[in-house]
């Protein structure tokens, strides 16, 4: 494998180049039989997908929560490898507070339009209320205006926002917008009613009255109903929605569906439900979209969780099944049993070969697989000339903040892993620190910070942050931090001054509270440079 110099100033093609020497599809050995692909499909923590196809290119795009930029936008040609080209909002809207969910792409008429989840600076409580709203594009690359808000919270439910939209034409060719009053949201156990309710031509203004169309009846559901995904076949409505806990150690998601004659309904429940459910590899599967091939297959995209050691470390990710059509025409998932783990390829290339990870900062901005807490923008500016480097400082949202004053960070595929930074600890301020993590957006977080002539390993839950251990190390010159992950769960941090010997800190730490941790380059108390980042996954977290 191609592996760079570890030299400060040494300069090495940059991560299209890395990519590319791993390109080699997995085909079945015997000659003519058909390529395979597996699942992920994409890789990493890319939850609620939708997807849609335009022209020879299928796009989707994916919920980001708390990072920003927000909802990764990603391109593929053959529904198996995708390539993460930007996100559908650069900037956050004016109107939102956070919690950017669940994005639902459209193509109709000629344009693209986004219908969204994001979270209102207005309501009871200090959350504010979660609205779904609407951004357009004449493209699926963008760039995308944001149309503001269509519906926050149900008059007649105090604190019930709306959540998880979705565009559908009726019977009559009338454009309606599809959404979950997020009742659990406020009480546990309150009804989720799924409504429908007409939209404008332009589909940016609700129209008339909303009709309640689904809600949570069924055992499997327990609390929840949601994610709907409507398609019409055959003279019938389909309407695929998942149901119980979405997330985290607990959860207990599912796919089920139901069909109508007409979208108003009445609805009827399939009564082998839920179509989709955990098996050996995958658990709590749920919330997709569906795409129809040239050839008139349909597919599902949908996330799940590995039911491998590193499931909550990765976070949710992206799968890929088709839809398949029995007799009495209720669709099938995989006959039943679950996401598959391997299945051939939708269009004849199968599963490319996963490259390591690796940016050197040669380029003239970040990549589109960097991003950043939400409301902690850093200033990071690459300096792509005279040896090219990252520098990374806090932003004016950072305070005091020791260690994660600015954070980048990219999404991780595996919970099996070493990441190694190399930083310019000669450049530092007093009292700054500059540091490689793994990073969580609710408040979880670990990792290894270089300053003031030590290197500290430190860990974050909720309110409470430890240094877990500190030792004296070089105060000026070159270093290189390394942090390896182990079942997504278990860390161990060490540094050194040559890329080859390494001092250990602090043993084993436990990061099992990170859920989907980012890799994060982070600096505390000044800018830092840094100069490159290298993920590599182990053999024994390899798929």
């Amino acid at each position: 494998m191609f592996y760079r110099a570890l030299t400060f100033r040494g300069r090495v093609p940059g991560p299209a180049v890395l990519l590319a020497f791993a390109l080699c599809a997995c085909l079945s050995p015997a000659a003519g039989r058909q390529a395979t692909y597996r699942n992920p499909v994409i890789a990493g923590d890319y939850p609620d997908p939708t997807i849609v196809r335009v022209g020879p290119d299928y796009w989707a795009a994916a919920t980001t929560g708390g990072w920003a930029p927000h909802f990764a936008l990603l391109r593929s040609r053959d529904l198996v490898n995708w390539e993460h080209v930007g996100y559908l909002l650069a900037r956050k809207p004016a109107w939102a507070k956070g919690d950017f969910w669940a994005p639902e792409m459209v193509s109709d008429g000629g344009r693209i339009l986004v219908y969204y989840t994001a979270r209102r600076d207005e309501g009871p409580g200090k959350r504010g209320t979660l609205c779904v709203a609407v951004a357009t594009a004449p493209a699926p690359a963008g760039p995308y205006t944001d149309r503001g808000p269509l519906v926050c919270e149900i008059p007649e439910r105090a604190g019930v926002g709306s959540i998880d939209a979705f565009f559908v034409r009726d019977e009559r060719g009338r454009p309606f917008l599809v959404w979950k009053a997020d009742g659990n949201d406020a009480e546990p156990d309150a009804p989720t009613s799924i409504y429908a309710q007409r939209l404008s031509g332009d589909g940016a203004r609700l129209l008339g009255r909303r009709r309640e169309i689904l809600r949570n009846t069924s055992p499997w559901e327990r609390h929840v109903t949601e994610g709907s995904f409507i398609l019409r076949r055959g003279g019938w409505f389909y309407h695929f929605y998942s149901g119980n806990a979405c997330c985290g150690r607990g959860c207990e998601y599912a796919l089920g569906v139901a069909r109508a004659r007409k979208l108003l309904g009445p609805w009827e429940k399939y009564p082998e439900n839920p179509l989709v459910a955990a098996n050996r590899d995958w658990r709590c599967p749920g919330h997709g979209s569906i795409v129809r091939t040239p050839d008139g297959r349909d597919f599902l995209l949908y996330h799940s969780y590995r039911q491998r050691r590193d499931t909550f470390g990765v976070g949710r990710e992206a799968v890929l099944d088709e839809v398949t059509w029995n007799a009495d025409g209720w669709p099938s998932i995989n006959g039943g049993k679950g996401p598959s783990s391997t299945a051939p390829a939708p269009l004849g290339r199968g599963t490319l070969a996963a490259a390591e990870f690796f940016d050197d900062f040669n380029n003239a901005a970040l990549g589109p697989e960097w991003q950043w807490p939400m409301n902690n923008p850093p200033t990071a500016r690459v300096e792509a000339g005279g040896g090219s480097f990252l520098l990374l400082a806090p932003g004016r949202a950072a305070g005091a903040d020791e260690y994660t004053g600015a954070v980048v960070a990219r999404r991780t595929t595996s919970g099996d892993y070493t990441a190694t930074a190399l930083v310019d600890v000669r450049g530092l301020a007093a009292g700054a620190r500059a540091g490689l993590s793994a990073y969580g957006w609710r408040d979880g977080a670990l990792g290894v910070a270089a300053g003031g002539g030590e290197v500290v390993v430190w860990r974050r839950e909720g309110r409470e942050e430890t240094r877990a251990a500190a030792v004296r190390a070089p105060g000026s010159g070159a270093l290189y931090l390394r942090m390896t992950a182990e079942g997504g769960a278990r860390y161990r941090f060490a540094f050194g001054t040559n890329g080859r010997d390494w001092t250990e800190v602090g043993g084993t730490i436990d990061g099992g509270h990170v859920e989907a941790a980012r890799v994060a380059l982070t600096t505390g108390g000044g800018p830092a440079r840094f100069d490159w980042v290298r993920i590599t996954p182990s053999p024994e977290g390899s798929r």
